[in-house]
């Protein structure tokens, strides 16, 4: 017997090193910097208000010193009541252990110390591929030699508070509660550091068998069994009198479970319309090299990294999109009325909201509008989570004519000046598109117009024959410098170089768009030519509270969450292309003339202050937009139906996102000073 009983003692020093010895030195240096998963959360622009979070296994870590002696004790006294004395396996329990199991012909009896666990856990919860997490967790003799061998190791690094620590973060609690803090908001919606001797048993209990000893079971007397064990337990331990742990255990387990956010679909009632930023935020996510080499790479970082992310929406602005949207009144129409605020010079987006409940639950949406759709087909109104703003696979809606801001921008960067007139007949044909007939949305529009009164009066055949003399091509370059992108096959054909110098219809906005698109692009313009990638986020720490950084093809650090900005277009350009823009909204330009009238001459008297914009529709009104801009905010508002784009809106609803627009400059700038455009120079007037 006595030969039988040191065996497993000499495996360890013995057989193990022979057979493990460089693969136990390589893991062990892992697991001295091993963390385990960590929930990321999402936090509201004040940087306290917690929206929603993003996890696998709901975990926070907690430091020892903020958690009750409680559970200290107690998963001491129900895990390894020699904890304090061994150095990281415990030949008597080793011993006992393989006695018992020898005389069972099985695994009647473990011997594994907290120590040993906590290599366990870290081994899997650092492992790589499926191989290496069975290889932490299978059941093998060799597996318990290489668990043994590095606890021992791991003993002469980490003192036995920083192994307890990190075991406590470890250990799973069932109800997918990863670590002490998630077992106690989970079972108590408590912090570890409130945490009663009755509870804390209660938690301890639970490692060794979370569904077994479950308290949120409708029958708990298995897990009163098992906490009332723990308590006898920290009192043979001095942890506990014996009265103490006589009354504690007549205490019945009093529960207050709670379920913890996950995703953008648990984003609280009262910030609803934020899902559809949160959403952006993953889809943003998903895109950053950053935080990995692959889609799935950098959702798992998000899940399990453990970052604080700050959201960039302004509430106040926020608030006033979805005001003037109907976010709330209109989510019962097959048409989305959507907007999106972008802030000039940094590219965060600063509103998204649109006349939809953001529900994963779809059971109450009526059939698709497509008549083309399966009948089962649900809508997308009034619940969805479809990325109707931008930042996902959908194409987008037809902009109409806020794509002549592009052929415009390319010229006035091309260097021609803004007075360059053409006359404009009701309907041209173009030699360079190969007989393309366009016409103008109204006879008064003809005549001899010039870059203030052709974006103005929203003039097709002035536009068509200045994308002549530039070359379309450039047009659609430029579109491409500010952000856009092509998403439909037709699009995608039309944009290629070999395409591009003949899609003479790009002009009038044929292509399809979003609202985070033309919202940034336009913002670009208001900051004088300087476009930044659109940002979601106005920071991003990593779990030890540095900023979160990657390196850019040069070799410098940069910061995940920094504006990333470059000049796309002169600045003069763009102030030319501004003063022209003010025509449509009713304001009046610094150095030329509008026409005598507009498309959207309502504007300027809404937002009370300089406003330069767009309007813009398709054929037969199946779409309608504004995309408009002070020097603060860039907005683009649209009206269309995302399940069928041959659903004409109608002109009597393309005033809705002129409204929208206008009124959520005014009520987000409410109180701010006013801001004045910046003239372009006498050279570029002409």
């Amino acid at each position: 017997m006595l030969a039988a009983v040191a065996y497993p003692l000499a495996a360890v020093t013995g057989l193990g090193a022979k057979a493990t010895a460089h693969a136990v030195e390589h893991k062990t240096n892992i697991l001295r910097t091993a963390l385990p998963a960590e929930t990321s959360y999402l936090y509201a622009p004040d940087g306290k208000t917690i929206l929603t979070m993003f996890y696998e296994e709901y975990r926070q870590y907690t430091k020892l010193s903020d958690m009750s002696p409680n559970i200290q004790q107690a998963i001491v006294a129900a895990e390894d009541n020699r904890f304090y004395q061994h150095s990281g396996v415990d030949p008597k329990g080793v011993a006992r252990a393989f006695v018992a199991n020898a005389r069972s012909s099985g695994v009647s009896q473990g011997a594994s110390t907290l120590t040993m666990q906590y290599v366990r856990m870290a081994l899997r919860d650092s492992a790589q591929t499926p191989e290496e997490v069975q290889e932490a967790t299978q059941q093998t003799s060799l597996r318990k030699v290489k668990e043994m061998r590095m606890a021992l190791d791991i003993e002469k690094e980490l003192t036995k508070e920083q192994i307890l620590e990190r075991y406590l973060n470890s250990a799973y609690f069932g109800h997918r509660a990863y670590g002490i803090y998630a077992a106690a908001q989970i079972f108590f919606s408590k912090t570890p550091a409130t945490l009663s001797p009755v509870e804390a048993a209660t938690l301890a209990g639970l490692v060794k068998s979370p569904s077994e000893y479950d308290p949120l079971s409708s029958d708990q007397k298995d897990a009163t069994d098992r906490r009332n064990y723990v308590l006898d337990k920290m009192a043979q331990l001095h942890y506990l009198s014996p009265d103490a742990a006589a009354v504690a255990k007549n205490e019945p387990i009093r529960t207050r479970p709670t379920t913890p956010a996950n995703d953008c679909a648990s984003i609280p009632g009262a910030y609803n319309a934020w899902g559809f930023a949160c959403d952006y935020v993953k889809n943003w996510w998903s895109a950053q090299p950053a935080f990995g080499e692959n889609r799935l790479e950098r959702m798992d970082k998000l899940r399990r990294g453990g970052y604080r992310i700050v959201l960039s929406l302004d509430p106040k602005v926020q608030a006033a999109a979805e005001k003037n949207v109907g976010a709330k009144e209109r989510v019962g129409s097959p048409f989305a009325n959507g907007i999106v605020v972008a802030e000039p010079g940094t590219g965060r987006i600063k509103a998204m909201a649109v006349n939809r409940t953001y529900s994963l639950d779809v059971g109450d949406n009526g059939p698709s509008s497509n008549p083309e759709a399966d009948p089962k087909t649900k809508a997308n109104y009034p619940n969805t989570v479809a990325p109707l703003l931008g930042g996902g696979t959908l194409p987008g809606y037809q902009a109409g004519s806020t794509f002549k801001m592009f052929p415009m921008l390319a010229a006035l960067d091309a260097g021609m000046p803004l007075s360059t007139a053409f006359d404009s007949p009701y309907r041209y044909r173009s030699a360079v598109y190969d007989g393309w007939a366009p016409s103008n949305a109204s006879g008064a529009m003809t005549g001899r117009q010039t870059m203030w009164s052709g974006f103005g009066k929203s003039v097709n055949t002035y536009f068509v024959q200045l994308e002549e003399k530039i070359g379309a091509d450039r047009g659609v370059h430029l579109a491409e410098q500010l952000g856009l992108r092509w998403r439909t096959d037709v699009d995608k054909e039309q944009a290629s170089p070999a395409k591009a110098k003949k899609w003479g219809a790009f002009t009038l906005g044929v292509s399809d768009a979003t609202p985070l698109e033309m919202a940034n692009a336009y913002a670009a313009i208001a900051a004088d030519g300087r476009y930044c990638e659109a940002m979601p986020v106005n920071s991003i720490t990593n779990r030890d509270g540095t900023p979160a950084t990657y390196r850019t093809a040069g070799g410098i650090e940069r910061e995940v969450a920094k504006p990333r900005c470059r000049q796309v277009v002169n600045a003069d350009a763009a102030r030319a292309a501004t003063d022209a823009a003010r025509c449509p909204t009713g304001d009046t330009p610094a150095k030329g003339s509008c026409g005598g009238w507009s498309t959207a001459d309502s504007v300027r008297r809404t937002v009370g202050r300089p406003v330069a914009g767009k309007t813009g529709t398709t054929d037969s009104t199946r779409s309608a937009w504004f995309v408009g801009y002070t020097p603060e905010l860039a907005a683009a508002s649209f009206i269309a139906d995302p399940d069928n784009p041959f659903n004409a809106v109608g002109d009597g609803q393309s005033q809705i996102p002129v409204n929208a627009v206008a009124q959520t400059l005014r009520d987000g700038l409410k109180g701010t000073p006013t801001r004045q455009f910046t003239p372009p120079s006498d050279a570029i007037v002409g």
